[in-house]
């Protein structure tokens, strides 16, 4: 009889090791991709101010045709950038995979060119937390002296200009304050922590969204 292969869950290279198990996986919310990685609204405003400052100058010579015909294009073009930038949002969510097990944590990233980076707790001294208004939010890993992951490799899942010491972050993930915690306390039982295993969040309102920073010792 036939040994059937072992299973290989989705985001994976290889079927997990006995003992070990998936806690979470996830990817990207398609709107955060589209307005924390791509800036969509900075992009839909340098369009409207474009068509706003051009239509204007067409309009000063009394020709609202002008003026429309200056404006227009303008926007029609925005709207195909922005459409363009939707739809790179769609791949990056489609294509990525983050898993955190109680293990390490794997990110299955790239659109053309698909690579697994796999991160073992024992390489990792913490994680960091920022959370948005929509429940949303970056988690950025902090890796131990001495380990690092080319920058290049890793974006846009990089924790923005920490470009000589890269830090890995699952950028956008939905309920992040519930996958920052689980996280937390995964870490933490590795260490052997175990009056670490409830995580310490410390976070502050800001206009648009709340920063945080999770507490978490990595293994040493």
């Amino acid at each position: 009889m036939t040994k059937p292969e072992p299973f290989c869950p989705r985001g994976l290279p290889e079927p997990l090791p006995t003992g070990e198990r998936i806690l979470w996986q996830g990817a990207p919310t398609i709107a955060g991709a589209a307005m924390r990685i791509f800036h969509a609204r900075l992009v839909a405003a340098w369009f409207a101010l474009a068509a706003l400052v051009f239509g204007g100058l067409a309009a000063s010579d009394g020709s609202y045709l002008s003026a429309l015909g200056v404006a227009l294009p303008t926007l029609a073009i925005g709207a195909g950038g922005l459409a363009l930038l939707a739809l790179f949002s769609w791949l990056v969510h489609r294509t990525t995979v983050y898993t955190i097990t109680d293990r390490r944590i794997v990110m299955r990233v790239g659109i053309a060119l698909p690579i697994t980076l796999n991160l073992p707790f024992a390489m990792t001294e913490g994680a960091g937390l920022r959370v948005f208004a929509d429940g949303s939010g970056d988690i950025p890993v902090q890796l131990q002296a001495g380990e690092r992951v080319a920058y290049l490799h890793l974006w846009p899942h990089a924790r923005p200009w920490r470009v000589t010491q890269p830090e890995p972050m699952l950028r956008s993930v939905p309920e992040a304050e519930t996958v920052a915690a689980l996280l937390a306390r995964a870490l933490a039982a590795y260490a052997g922590q175990a009056d670490a295993a409830i995580p310490v969040i410390k976070a502050r309102q800001r206009a648009a969204d709340r920063q945080g920073a999770l507490v978490a010792a990595g293994a040493r």
